[in-house]
């Protein structure tokens, strides 16, 4: 997507479709499925790969899901219901959702399509639903509480791995949930450690043997997602902001983010406590190879994962959203105006607010490229925040400081790179009746991009 950074270009495609613009590539969506496929397929393991909705909002996704012949994952009402409008096969589908309100329940059994089930509850409102319905329910259960490294893994999701045979074997052959069908196992794991969903995969597995002796087939097990994702070019890279921050933070150097924001470190008493909270940006090992790890998992004298599913027929499962997202997104805004704040610092005000680039991790770790329509002549370096819409002192779109060539002159582009996992959807909001960024994908269909080659996602369909 690099044929993008033209000034002319991105001046027609931000008065077409407004600033923020998130601009999509189908393409390499394709290729990172393929990638997971490849891996999967090594091992000759049975598999579905169901693209975690809520990672990215737009249709086009679904679409493409559904044409590679891989599933989609919902956690809402509205998601369930946009995927079934366009035309996705319910046994591609799954709802993980963590409220399940009655419109989603019934809508789910209403076209047979599986719910993962999280607690007791959940259990009594399917089966009075499915006999309003006078018919079954497709059930996967939830299962939390691995033991790793001699440590309970906490969860506020699912049922304890220790309890959850005892209430499959007491609960579902009797009258009490007798509308519903158990089909397989689901755990989600929270953090990105390896051996962590090794343990649990393994442990499923077992779990899955001990039911089987009892009469319950177990058809898949879901791992979940999670895979990391690499977003920076160097591991040496990664530990020198770091190291720069906790200098910055103990007051050993300038500062480096707005207000010295510790992004998780803090001076206490002039001790620095606490750890970076965000996403980890470097990651040797990740997407597809990340999976290929817990697949070889091997627990101690025993064969690996793998191996294990392979042998006993179990389908393997996952539900990944940012690493199928991977180099496939970009935001786009466009510069409103320049000022120095009453500190000296040189704030870059965008056309977006901090909701439009936002996740759980406390900053997003990738430089911008700025589009210049008058390129510098001569090197003019200078050192910015940029800022959004809201009415907010901490609308501050990156809270790291950034060295750009030279300022930025309003109509210039700021372009944010690989946002398309979570950063561009997970937080937005229409606060100030601002509307939501436009979502398009890019589609070149000549031999140099034109604004005739993006299309808004309503109508994505027209290119794939």
């Amino acid at each position: 997507m690099t044929e993008l950074g033209k000034h002319e270009l991105l001046e027609e495609v931000i008065e077409q479709f407004g600033s923020p613009v998130n601009i999509h590539h189908l393409p390499s969506f394709g290729s990172n499925i393929k990638s997971f496929e490849n891996e999967l397929e090594k091992r000759e393991l049975k598999h579905k790969i169901l693209f975690a909705r809520k990672a990215n909002k737009c249709q086009g996704f679904v679409v493409e899901s559904h044409k590679l012949n891989q599933g989609v994952d919902t956690a809402s009402y509205n998601e369930l219901k946009e995927c079934i409008a366009l035309g996705v096969d319910p046994s591609q589908l799954v709802v993980t959702a963590a409220i399940k309100e009655e419109r989603l329940l019934r809508l789910a059994i209403q076209n047979e399509i599986l719910l993962i089930l999280d607690n007791e509850d959940e259990f009594i409102q399917v089966q009075k639903i499915a006999n309003e319905l006078h018919t079954d329910a497709r059930i996967g259960i939830r299962v939390s509480g691995f033991t790793h490294e001699d440590q309970k893994l906490y969860s506020r999701f699912g049922f304890d791995i220790e309890i959850v045979e005892s209430f499959i074997c007491n609960n579902l052959t009797s009258n009490k949930y007798s509308a519903l069908s158990y089909e397989g196992l689901h755990f989600h794991l929270n953090g990105y450690s390896i051996s962590q969903r090794g343990v649990a995969l393994n442990a499923c597995v077992a779990l899955a043997d001990r039911l089987k002796e009892k009469g319950y087939t177990t058809h898949f097990i879901d791992i979940g997602g999670g895979f990391l994702v690499n977003y920076l070019e160097s591991q040496q890279e990664w530990e020198a902001f770091d190291e720069q921050l906790r200098k910055a933070v103990k007051g050993e150097r300038d500062e480096i983010t707005h207000g010295n924001n510790g992004l998780g470190y803090e001076l206490l008493e002039g001790e620095l406590i606490g750890r970076l909270n965000t996403y980890p940006y470097y990651n040797e090992v990740n997407k597809s190879n990340f999976m290929a790890q817990v697949l070889d998992y091997k627990a101690e004298g025993e064969k690996s994962n793998a191996q294990l599913l392979r042998e006993k027929g179990i389908e393997i499962r996952m539900e990944p959203g940012r690493s199928l997202l991977d180099q496939i997104g970009m935001t786009v805004a466009r510069v409103a105006f320049r000022k120095q704040d009453s500190k000296g610092d040189w704030l870059v005000g965008l056309e977006m607010n901090m909701t439009q680039m936002r996740s759980s991790s406390t900053d997003f770790l990738l430089d911008p490229d700025v589009i210049f329509k008058e390129k510098p002549a001569t090197n003019d370096e200078v050192e910015v925040y940029f800022t959004g819409a809201y009415c907010l002192e901490q609308d501050i779109l990156l809270k790291r400081k950034l060295s750009l060539s030279k300022l930025p002159d309003i109509g210039d582009f700021v372009m944010f790179i690989n946002t398309a996992g979570y950063m561009m959807h997970f937080y937005e909001s229409e606060a100030h009746l601002f509307d939501l960024a436009t979502n398009v994908f890019y589609e070149k269909t000549g031999d140099r991009p034109a604004l005739v080659d993006f299309a808004r996602d309503a109508h994505v369909q027209q290119l794939v």
